[in-house]
C-alpha cells in the first residue's frame, strides 16, 4: 500500500474515532504511519484529504446502508418488507455507529462550504433513486419525479431515525412503529381530502 492509501486509510480511522473538528494533520500522518510531508505532497492541504477521506467514508456508508437494504426476506407483504428493511437499518445503526454518526460530520462539513451541491448532488440524487427502488421497486429512470420525492421521503425518514437511535436508541422508533405512524398519517390525510 502506497503513502497515498496509507493516508486515506488514516484520515478515515481519526475520522471515525475523533470526527472532523478533533482531527488533525498530525494525527492522520501518526496513524497513517507517514511524515506530515506526505500530506502535502498527495493531497496539497490537510482539507482535501480529509475531504477525499469523507468522500470514501460515504462510499462505506453507501455501503453498509445497501447491505442492510438488501438480502433479506423477499416479501410480497409491502408492510413486512417495509419493516424488515427498516429493522436491518436499525441494527445497522448499533452495529456500526461511528460510521452512521459520521455522516452527519459529512453533512455539518457540506454545510459550511460555499458551494455545497459541487461533488456531492450527484451522491444526493443516486439515493432518492436507490431507496425508491429498494423499498418500492420504483425505476428512476421510468419515473424520475417519483423517485425523487419518495427517495426524498425515505432519506429524510433515514435521517431522522438515525437520530433517534444515536440519541437516545430507547425512546426510538422500530420498523413497526414507522410502519404504524405512516399507516395513521396516511389515512388521516385520505379522511381530509374527502
Amino acid at each position: 500500500m502506497g503513502n497515498r492509501e496509507k493516508l486515506l486509510d488514516g484520515a478515515l480511522q481519526c475520522l471515525l474515532e475523533k470526527g472532523y473538528a478533533g482531527t488533525t494533520a498530525r494525527d492522520i500522518a501518526s496513524a497513517a504511519g507517514v511524515s506530515l510531508a506526505a500530506i502535502n505532497y498527495h493531497f496539497r492541504t490537510t482539507d482535501a484529504l480529509l475531504d477525499a477521506a469523507l468522500r470514501r467514508a460515504l462510499d462505506q456508508w453507501g455501503d453498509e446502508l445497501q447491505r442492510a437494504l438488501t438480502g433479506g426476506p423477499d416479501l410480497e407483504d409491502q408492510q413486512e418488507r417495509f419493516v424488515a428493511i427498516w429493522d436491518r437499518v436499525i441494527a445497522s445503526i448499533a452495529e456500526n455507529r461511528s460510521l452512521w454518526t459520521m455522516q452527519f460530520e459529512v453533512v455539518t462539513h457540506l454545510g459550511r462550504q460555499a458551494a455545497p451541491e459541487s461533488p456531492w448532488g450527484a451522491a444526493q440524487v443516486e439515493a432518492e433513486g436507490a431507496l425508491a427502488a429498494l423499498f418500492h421497486g420504483i425505476d428512476p429512470a421510468a419515473e424520475p419525479e417519483v423517485a425523487r420525492t419518495v427517495g426524498g421521503l425515505y432519506q429524510a425518514l433515514l435521517a431522522g431515525v438515525v437520530v433517534q437511535h444515536l440519541v437516545a436508541p430507547q425512546r426510538a422508533m422500530s420498523g413497526r412503529d414507522l410502519a404504524f405512524a405512516l399507516r395513521t398519517l396516511c389515512e388521516r390525510l385520505s379522511a381530509t381530502s374527502t
